[in-house]
């Protein structure tokens, strides 16, 4: 193994495992670093992995741990997000549904977590070696592109993201020249986060786990550090803010 290293948070989600593999298949020397909730599954047997309950207390010892291997990162994607729950709570479409509890759950997940991180590991991702963070985004998060309106705390949340991200691309094109952040738009995708609303997507606009990870893999190898945020659909065509 060499001493490069890939950092994949949210890791038991579906795109984050094909991901995983496809980054394995690519550059099978490379130390895949795995973050999730759940304990290390089968498929993560070759990796390192962490277990994190995503407290602010456990993302920095987690992230202190991972510094403390001495390993080069080359890239950190984050798969964290929540659209919905199993109970009740699902995107609203009128103003009277808006919740607080849910957008406050929307908020942590899809906004708050993924800075958290990127504060967390920025001791171990800055330096000369180019670093690529990408987080899921959404098209939804759009301001200008918004033409549907409904899903207040969902859009919100992606949104309030891509202000943190596009902030933070600010402050590290001054203090971390070798980070790339991106914000990624997988598009519609065949898991759990989407199930619910799949009925009138067109097969082809279906996308598998497999193929946005394919993407990703793709946009993420062709990335460079240069001083901006990149906020781009699973074609790496550019979405508007």
């Amino acid at each position: 193994m060499t001493n490069l290293a890939i950092i994949v948070i949210g890791a038991s989600s579906e795109i984050a495992q094909a991901f995983v593999k496809a980054q394995t298949e690519q550059s099978p020397d490379v130390n895949v670093i795995s973050v999730s909730r759940q304990t290390k599954t089968a498929q993560q047997a070759n990796n390192l992995h962490f277990q994190c309950d995503y407290s602010k207390a456990q993302i920095r010892q987690v992230a202190s741990r991972i510094l403390e291997l001495g390993l080069t990162v080359k890239s950190v994607t984050i798969f964290n997000g929540l659209l919905h729950d199993e109970f009740d709570k699902f995107p609203e479409k009128k103003l009277e549904e808006i919740d607080l509890e849910y957008s406050m759950a929307l908020f942590n997940i899809n906004t708050m977590i993924p800075m958290l991180w990127l504060q967390a590991l920025l001791p171990a991702i800055k330096g000369k070696q180019p670093c690529i963070v990408t987080a899921l985004s959404a098209r939804v998060g759009s301001i200008s592109d918004n033409q549907m309106g409904g899903w207040y705390s969902y859009r919100s949340s992606k949104s309030a993201l891509n202000m943190m991200f596009k902030t933070a691309a600010v402050e590290l094109a001054r203090r971390a020249k070798n980070i790339k952040l991106i914000l990624f738009h997988p598009g519609t995708t065949d898991t759990p986060l989407s199930k619910p609303f799949q009925a009138n997507v067109p097969d082809e606009k279906l996308f598998t786990p497999e193929f946005v990870a394919h993407q990703l893999s793709g946009i993420i190898a062709n990335s460079h550090p240069d001083g901006t945020v990149s906020y781009v659909d699973w074609q790496n065509k550019l979405i508007e803010w």
